[in-house]
């Protein structure tokens, strides 16, 4: 079934450290990597998303005296989670899966380049001060409805589909072609919950492709 023209597909940090093998791997995170493919070809626009951190990135442990993986640490009045050392600039870990097909992927929107502070959302970083761009280039595209798919369920797919609800997008979140992290236990399910109270509408892969 082909998508309508004012829609996107957003897929969320298919990238090697947070698939299997990777430095923050999602449990069955390259599950996705397959979905990703039979979804693209149904629509006229599709975004990517990278982690694209310096090496002196705030959001690593190893930054932090003393500090631990799940650790919660404030920088500059911002909650942090610190994680491991993860999609450096440049890096194998911050390619793209090797089996994600990307000749289809019309925009690449890279964040989290800033090192002192983390960005789980495509379109701001953690604290709202600088956008990505991609609400204007969606807007150009004349698209007003998004289809969200990756890694991980509760951090940057959530931000995502959270920041794109409040930007007016009409917000599709594939719920099965998400993978959670699951640091604490509940964390997935919440924000799920979280998401279906903020006007984000919850589909699955079979909703799309019959």
């Amino acid at each position: 079934m082909k998508m309508k023209p004012n829609t996107a597909l957003l897929m969320i940090d298919l990238q090697n450290d947070f698939c299997p093998g990777g430095q923050l791997a999602v449990p069955h995170g390259d599950e996705v990597i397959v979905l990703a493919n039979r979804l693209q070809p149904l629509f006229n626009l599709v975004i990517a998303t990278k982690d694209w951190h310096p090496a002196n990135h705030v959001s690593f442990a190893a930054n932090h005296w003393n500090s631990s993986v799940g650790n919660v640490v404030e920088v500059k009045g911002c909650q942090q989670i610190l994680w491991p050392i993860h999609c450096v600039q440049g890096s194998v870990g911050a390619e793209f899966h090797p089996a994600l097909q990307t000749d289809k992927i019309n925009r690449i929107v890279y964040k989290g380049m800033d090192p002192l502070i983390d960005s789980y959302s495509a379109f701001y970083d953690n604290e709202h001060g600088r956008a990505t761009g991609l609400a204007d280039y969606l807007h150009d595209h004349h698209v007003d409805t998004v289809y969200v798919m990756g890694l991980a369920t509760e951090y940057c797919v959530k931000y995502s589909c959270l920041d794109a609800a409040a930007l007016g997008f009409r917000v599709m979140m594939i719920e099965n072609a998400c993978r959670g992290v699951a640091l604490h236990t509940g964390d997935v399910s919440a924000s799920i919950e979280e998401v279906k109270n903020r006007d984000v509408n919850l589909i699955s892969m079979e909703d799309i492709i019959l």
